[in-house]
């Protein structure tokens, strides 16, 4: 007795997954040392208010005022080009880099 041999099946193409989608994080706690109210300088008052505020609040407020002024350097985006009151905060500097900037403000909290 032979047995029949059945026809080969043809292998399915492999399906394709769907683009995964990136997990949802849990909401980070922010960390204490930026929330905790800073009481800027006179200078920097100027710019953002006399009352305490947190470090955040205060780099946005100075941001705020930098692109309501148009204090952005045009050619170079990094480069921030001070007014009287900037260049008062920045040591007298006309122009800083964004990353030299926070350090000065960081030097006008108490």
């Amino acid at each position: 007795m032979a047995t029949k041999k059945k026809p080969a099946k043809k292998k399915a193409a492999p399906k394709k997954k769907a683009a995964a989608k990136p997990k949802a994080k849990a909401k980070r706690k922010p960390n204490e040392a930026f929330m905790k109210p800073m009481t800027p300088s006179p200078q920097l008052a100027v710019i953002v208010g006399n009352k305490p505020l947190p470090r955040t609040e205060i780099t946005k407020r100075v941001w705020a005022y930098i692109k309501k002024n148009k204090l952005q350097d045009a050619k170079n985006r990094r480069q921030i080009n001070a007014d009287a009151n900037l260049q008062a905060i920045f040591g007298g500097k006309r122009s800083v880099s964004m990353f030299e900037m926070t350090k000065m403000v960081n030097k006008h909290l108490s």
